[in-house]
């Protein structure tokens, strides 16, 4: 039995933050041995909600050469563009014809931005839950690790592998491998610096409500100089009174790599003013190597570019294979 397969994405769209690097991807580094990996700049999902067309590109690069400097190793990962296999779009359009309406009128997620779009809301973000579905199963992805909010969006993928496999698979022998969500426990939240009952977001409009991997040193400062907290003396954790007390330790746990009993005792007499210069300087410098490291793989387009291309090759190759599979299930002819 070989290595059981792990995909995910992050979309291009703004620069990844503190939630996208503790929520997702340094899970998917420390487990990354254990797994065969395919992670995707998923760019075909970034065009859901209005975009910058003179960015995209820029943005999607920028992505790949994160994932490469926050410790994504090709000797077991592979990194790829999403709009570079055209699986993608095609398998979408297969299973769009066999998935109910309703299913996706009833994600969480599209009535949340829908009602923020208003007229002007597109069938791609409809749609998107589907999209996401065929980036899973052309890859016969055995788990997916993923956020809470992503959470209800892998249950219906479940659904659509079931419905397919009831409708056009033989009863001996499935078409779509049935995928299980990863959530990590601890970090899988990580919430906003202007409030702690809010999950940190690329859509919050104020930059001041998250810390960016590449943000500068005196701009992690000024953020978290300014971050909401509450005038009672002492940190604690999991108070749901103090939400940002549990955010801002649960971020100093994590970065620092202290366990979260050192912490509660080393923080607990903590003022505020004591504890934020304290934060700060964990911040900068969990950050410092992943940002030495982007700037070094910016700066040789050539390897990037490489990677690029040898993932968009070895990715295509699986993605295929299963599209051919697919199709044939539901009766199209091979191409001649």
């Amino acid at each position: 039995m070989g290595r059981q397969r792990i995909f995910s994405g992050v979309q291009p769209t703004g620069n990844l933050h503190l939630g996208n690097y503790l929520g997702a991807i340094r899970n998917w580094v420390e487990i990354q041995s254990q797994f065969d990996n395919f992670f995707c700049v998923v760019d075909l999902h970034a065009i859901t909600v209005p975009h910058k067309p003179e960015t995209l590109a820029q943005d999607t690069y920028a992505i790949a050469a994160l994932y490469l400097a926050c410790g994504i190793d090709l000797e077991y990962s592979t990194i790829f563009i999403q709009s570079h296999v055209s699986a993608h779009s095609e398998l979408t359009w297969l299973l769009n014809c066999i998935t109910p309406l309703n299913w996706l009128e009833d994600m969480i997620q599209f009535k949340e931005k829908a009602l923020k779009q208003g007229e002007n809301v597109g069938v791609g973000l409809l749609d998107y839950p589907v999209l996401m579905a065929s980036d899973i199963l052309l890859y016969q992805t055995d788990k997916v690790p993923v956020g809470e909010d992503q959470k209800q969006h892998l249950e219906l993928t479940r659904d659509i592998v079931n419905r397919f496999n009831h409708f056009f698979a033989k009863p001996d022998q499935r078409v779509l491998k049935l995928p299980e969500p990863m959530i990590r426990q601890e970090g899988a939240r990580v919430m906003s610096l202007t409030d702690g009952t809010k999950k940190m977001s690329k859509s919050d409009p104020s930059e001041m409500s998250r810390i960016n991997l590449l943000d500068p040193p005196d701009e992690i400062a000024k953020k978290i100089k300014r971050c909401k907290t509450d005038p009672i003396r002492g940190l604690e954790f999991d108070n749901p009174e103090r939400p940002e007390s549990n955010n801002l330790l649960t971020l100093h746990m994590l970065l620092s790599g202290k366990t979260k009993e050192e912490v509660a005792t080393e923080c607990q007499e903590m003022g505020w003013g004591q504890f934020k210069p304290l934060l700060t300087d964990t911040v900068i410098e969990a950050l410092k190597p992943i940002q030495d490291k982007y700037q070094a793989v910016m700066n040789d387009k050539s390897y990037l570019e490489s990677v690029l291309r040898h993932g968009k090759h070895k990715a295509e190759a699986i993605a295929n294979q299963t599209l051919t599979q697919v199709k044939a299930a539901m009766g199209y002819s091979m191409p001649l």
